[in-house]
């Protein structure tokens, strides 16, 4: 459904904070990343998390603001710091993550607000970290189920450190019609729900337990599937100079997220999530601003 100005609207849901990089601090959080890109991409991208009341949590609002963002569906939480991640590079440029635990996101509140906006959207993505604390995986459990019967529910599954089980990975695909996950997590999510096999054989079971519409599959340098059992699609990625892997992933949700939306075929969704993955990749952290032609040939 198209809002004002033929624009869907795209929720990211959880965890926003400083990812604390080698080369400085940057804007993260795979929500806050997944809006950016939507909202890069001509939608609208809104933000749905906590700040701490301090200089960080306000360098936040202001940088969404920079961003053009829906920052007013954050909260600022009193008691909590803001969140930060230490972000650890290897020689390729991926990244190793230290979350820092008990700061403002991990305590989302609900509220009637909240409830509003989720039955206005088009589509949210949302991981299982922010439900690392029963208060923000309360708030994330009804916003999905206040959410309209046709809105995109995209479990970015993103696991990290140990900060999931397998009774709220259940959950949240038992809430979700689109998974997104990665080669090095689709083992981990086997093993957990006792899936043994091929790729395929994962894939084919994940479908046959969850009530889903798609799974999508990145691979890193080896590009990504788009699986259903009725339209399976595989490409190989983009060439790119790594400067850091950090918001790839999310660039790619959310090209995905917006090409179901549009009714695009899979192929065309596959090659189009390749193509921004592969820039955000070249460029130093997860919200690089697009340039004029690749956002002409994606939107």
């Amino acid at each position: 459904m198209l809002h004002e100005n033929n624009k869907f609207i795209l929720v990211g849901l959880g965890e926003i904070l400083w990812d604390i990089l080698p080369t400085g601090r940057q804007l993260g959080g795979a929500p806050a990343n997944f809006a950016y890109h939507c909202q890069a991409l001509g939608s609208k991208g809104v933000v749905v998390s906590c700040v701490g009341n301090d200089e960080l949590g306000n360098e936040i609002l202001n940088q969404l603001r920079q961003l053009g963002l829906e920052h007013k569906y954050i909260a600022i939480d009193t008691e909590h710091p803001t969140g930060t991640v230490t972000v650890e590079l290897d020689e390729n440029g991926k990244p190793d993550y230290i979350i820092h635990q008990n700061v403002a996101w991990d305590f989302i509140p609900q509220t009637r607000q909240l409830l509003e906006l989720a039955q206005s959207i088009d589509a949210v993505c949302f991981g299982s970290l922010c439900q690392r604390s029963e208060v923000s995986r309360n708030t994330v459990r009804e916003f999905l189920r206040a959410t309209k019967p046709e809105c995109l529910r995209v479990f970015d599954i993103n696991i990290r450190q140990s900060f999931y089980s397998r009774h709220i990975i259940q959950d949240m695909l038992e809430l979700s019609n689109v998974l997104k996950l990665n080669d090095e997590e689709l083992p981990l999510l086997a093993d957990m729900l006792d899936i043994k096999g091929s790729e395929t054989d994962i894939l084919e079971r994940l479908w046959d337990c969850c009530e889903l519409n798609l799974i999508a599959l990145t691979k890193g340098s080896r590009g990504s599937r788009l699986y259903t059992p009725t339209s399976d699609s595989s490409h190989a990625g983009f060439p790119a100079d790594i400067a850091d892997t950090v918001g790839a992933g999310d660039s790619f949700t959310a090209a995905i997220t917006l090409g179901l939306l549009r009714g695009d075929e899979l192929d065309k969704i596959n090659e189009r999530a390749n193509r921004l993955a592969g820039f955000v990749c070249s460029q130093k952290g997860a919200t690089p601003k697009l340039p004029h032609s690749l956002k002409k040939e994606l939107c």
